[in-house]
């Protein structure tokens, strides 16, 4: 599938670290213009510099409209055009039910929920037939584990973003659909495994997690990044209003 985005000017968000960065760095391998969205430019920099001459950097919170609008303002001064939009800013922050904050409910909704809309609200009205949205939701969407009731619930609720927006923007050629990793083995998972049980348990952690799935381990960052790429591309033309699971088969059991 090489080149299957060549001459496309993209957007990710959150795309930093982790499946974002991964997903920036498979567009421009393959052809595009990727400019990445993070909090931080020390982040963005390092990001950038692992992307290649075709990534930009932008500070940005999602949860802001006029970030994201600026954010769209400058990528149109410079290219003239959007063809793809990648919201993939989100967190988790956990809790079984009796001990959820409100400042954890707001944090969590508004970079996964809000931030999603802030994303891409701004962005339709700049996009051309063929334009593709992808928002990156999570298996927690349907089969969220004990304590991550508010994740969950955030994945849940932009997936039904999609079954609205895919009607409130019928006949403009724009497609959207929802990429919904499991486990990926990425570092702030490896750094989550390392806090809860120790550096030397990191390996064993990551193995166990793989051993419920079919696939019988968990998945790669560069994984995820040809799913985007296949959802970005023509190969995709007729594929609209889904959720795309990539979890080595762990919502099918």
């Amino acid at each position: 599938m090489k080149n299957t985005l060549e001459g496309k000017v993209a957007v990710v968000t959150g795309g930093a670290s982790g499946i974002g960065l991964a997903i920036a760095k498979t567009f421009t391998e393959n052809g595009a213009s990727v400019i990445i969205t993070d909090l931080q430019q020390e982040n963005l920099d390092k990001a950038v510099a692992v992307i290649g001459k075709d990534g930009i950097g932008i500070v940005a919170n999602v949860s802001k409209l006029k970030d994201m609008e600026a954010v769209y303002q400058q990528v149109m001064a410079k290219f003239g055009k959007l063809d793809t939009v990648v919201a993939n800013a989100g967190l988790g922050d956990h809790g079984p039910l009796g001990t959820i904050t409100e400042e954890q409910y707001d944090r969590t909704f508004n970079t996964n929920v809000k931030g999603v809309l802030f994303t891409v609200q701004p962005a339709v009205p700049l996009m051309k037939p063929g334009g593709t949205i992808i928002i990156i939701g999570s298996t927690g969407s349907v089969n969220p584990p004990r304590g991550m009731s508010i994740y969950g619930g955030s994945k849940a609720a932009v997936r039904n973003f999609i079954r609205s927006w895919v009607q409130d923007t019928k006949g403009t050629g724009i497609r959207f659909n929802v990429l919904s990793p499991g486990a990926i083995d990425t570092e702030s998972l490896r750094n989550a495994l390392e806090k809860a049980h120790g550096r030397d348990q990191v390996e064993a952690g990551v193995k166990s997690m793989g051993a419920d799935t079919p696939a019988g381990r968990i998945g790669t960052t560069d994984e995820i990044g040809q799913v985007a790429l296949f959802l970005a591309s023509e190969a995709s033309s007729f594929i609209t209003g889904v959720e795309i699971f990539a979890d080595g088969g762990l919502t099918a059991i």
